[in-house]
C-alpha cells in the first residue's frame, strides 16, 4: 500500500512545471545552505545532495574506492545488513539513489511527508553510518569487477577509456572511475572508510529540496542528516592538462561495426562565451536528428544511423567530443565527412537557419525539464554546483535567444580546431573504407 502512495505521488509530482520557479536560499541552524522550492499541494519531498570532488579524489593506487564506497553506502547500517535496509526502505515508501561521477558524490532521497522522520533516518544512516562489512564489500566487488570486465568487451567504453587515457596522462580523469580488476582487488574495508571520509564531507557540500517542507523545516533536517560527517575532506586534484595532439588512434577490436569517439578540448562552463558555445554544439551534433552532422553524415551518405557531439566541462578539464558509429568499410568516409564540416564550421560558422532552429530547440526543450520534484531538485543542486544565480532558470532561454549569428561565428572560430581533431577508432577499419 506504502508503494502505491509513493508512486501515485510521483505520479502527480510529474505534472509539467514552469521553468520560472520561486528557489528560496535557505541556512541551516548550523550553516548548511541549501535551496528550496516548496510546494504543499503534494505531500512529498524531493532531497537531493551532492559532494563535490567525486572519483577524481581516488588516492594513488586506490582506483575505484570512491565508487566501490558508493555502491556500498545502502548495503547495510547499524544493525541492518542490505536486505534490512532495502526492506526498511520499501515499507516507508521512501527512495533512496547513490552515484559517483569524476567530480561527485550525488544522493538524493524521495519521500512521503507522513515518513519524513523515519525516512531521513534511515537515511542518515547510510550516509554517516553505513557498516561497510566485508560479506557486502566482497559482494559488491564481484558486482564491479563484473562490470568492468563488461566495458572490456563494448566498444564505446574501450573508446572512451582509450580517449581520456590519452588526453589526461596521469591524472584521474585519463583512468575509469570503476577501477580496474586489479585495483579494485586490493581494495580494503579501511580503503573504503578512507573514502568515505574523504569524499562526504562538509566543506564541499550542496543541497536542494523540493516539496512539501518549509525552510524551518528543512534546516532542521539537514543539520539532523548531516550531522557526524567530517567537516573537511580530502583535496581536490589539481587541473587537468590535455595532452592529445590531433590524428587518429585505432584499435582492434573484432566487429563488423567501427565506433570512433573524436574531439578535442573544449570550453569552460563559466566563460562568457559559453552560451554561443552551448548554441553551436546544438547545431553542430547535438538536439536529436536536426543538426549539421546528421544531415551530412547520415541522411546525405548514409554512413552511419545516428552521430552526436556534446560539450563536457568538466570541474579540472574541459572536452568537445563526438561519437559515431559505422561499417568498418566506410568509416574512413563517416570520419573524413566529420573533419570536413568541421572545418567548414570554423570557417563558415552556421546559418542564420540553422541558428534559428537551434534556438527554437533549447528555449522549447528547457521547460520539459521541469517535469517533477526530483528533476527540479537535480537541477537546482546542479545550478549550485556550476555557481550560477538563483534566476538561471527563469533567465536562462533569454540567454540562448540573446546568441546572435555573429557570436556563434566567432566562437566556432574559436573553439573548433580541426588540426586538432583526434578520433579514436574501435573496430577494424578498412583502410581506405
Amino acid at each position: 500500500m506504502m508503494r502505491f502512495v509513493l508512486a501515485a505521488a510521483l505520479a502527480l509530482a510529474a505534472l509539467p512545471l514552469r521553468a520560472e520557479i520561486a528557489i528560496q536560499e535557505v541556512t541551516s541552524p548550523k550553516g548548511v545552505k541549501a535551496w528550496l522550492v516548496e510546494e504543499h499541494s503534494i505531500p512529498f519531498v524531493a532531497l537531493e545532495l551532492r559532494f563535490k570532488g567525486g572519483g577524481s579524489l581516488d588516492l594513488p593506487g586506490k582506483r575505484g574506492a570512491t565508487n566501490l564506497m558508493v555502491g556500498l553506502l545502502e548495503e547495510g547500517t547499524g544493525d541492518m545488513d542490505a536486505q534490512d535496509f532495502a526492506r526498511a526502505a520499501e515499507e516507508l515508501a521512501a527512495q533512496y539513489d547513490y552515484d559517483v561521477y569524476d567530480d561527485a558524490v550525488s544522493i538524493s532521497a524521495k519521500f512521503l511527508s507522513e515518513n519524513r522522520e523515519e525516512a531521513l533516518d534511515l537515511f542518515r544512516q547510510s550516509v554517516v553510518l553505513p557498516r561497510f562489512d566485508q560479506v557486502s564489500i566482497d559482494r559488491v566487488k564481484a558486482q564491479v569487477v563484473s562490470v568492468i570486465q563488461s566495458d572490456a568487451k563494448d566498444p564505446n567504453r574501450i573508446a572512451s577509456q582509450t580517449f581520456n587515457a590519452l588526453a589526461f596522462g596521469d591524472h584521474p580523469y585519463a583512468t575509469p572511475i570503476r577501477g580496474t580488476e586489479d585495483s579494485v582487488g586490493a581494495l580494503t574495508r579501511d580503503d573504503i572508510v578512507t573514502a568515505h571520509q574523504n569524499a562526504m564531507a562538509l566543506d564541499r557540500i550542496y543541497v536542494s529540496a523540493v516539496g512539501d517542507i518549509t525552510p524551518e523545516e528543512l534546516g532542521q533536517v539537514l543539520d539532523d542528516l548531516l550531522d557526524g560527517l567530517p567537516l573537511t575532506g580530502a583535496p581536490l586534484p589539481a587541473e587537468a592538462e590535455y595532452a592529445l595532439s590531433g590524428g587518429q588512434t585505432v584499435v582492434d577490436f573484432a566487429t563488423p561495426q567501427s565506433v570512433a569517439l573524436f574531439g578535442h578540448e573544449g570550453i569552460e562552463r563559466h566563460d562568457e562565451d559559453f552560451f554561443a558555445a552551448y548554441v553551436l554544439n546544438v547545431i553542430m551534433g547535438a538536439g536529436g536528428f536536426d543538426n549539421r552532422l546528421m544531415h551530412e553524415v547520415r541522411e546525405k551518405r548514409g554512413l552511419t544511423y545516428g552521430i552526436s557531439t556534446f560539450l563536457i566541462p568538466k570541474d579540472l578539464g574541459e572536452l568537445y567530443l563526438g561519437r559515431v558509429a559505422s561499417a568498418n568499410d566506410r568509416i574512413g568516409q563517416a570520419i573524413d565527412v566529420i573533419r570536413d564540416e568541421w572545418t567548414r564550421m570554423a570557417t563558415e560558422g552556421p546559418s542564420e537557419d540553422e541558428l534559428s532552429r537551434a534556438k527554437t530547440y533549447l528555449t522549447g526543450a528547457y521547460p520539459l525539464r521541469f517535469d517533477g520534484n526530483g528533476p527540479i531538485a537535480n537541477i537546482l543542486v546542479g545550478m549550485q554546483m556550476d555557481d550560477l544565480p538563483l534566476d538561471y532558470a527563469a533567465t536562462r532561454n533569454d540567454k540562448v535567444n540573446a546568441v546572435t549569428l555573429d557570436d556563434v561565428k566567432r566562437v566556432a572560430a574559436r573553439i573548433m580546431r580541426p588540426e586538432d581533431l583526434h578520433f579514436v577508432v574501435v573496430g577494424q577499419p578498412a583502410e581506405g573504407g
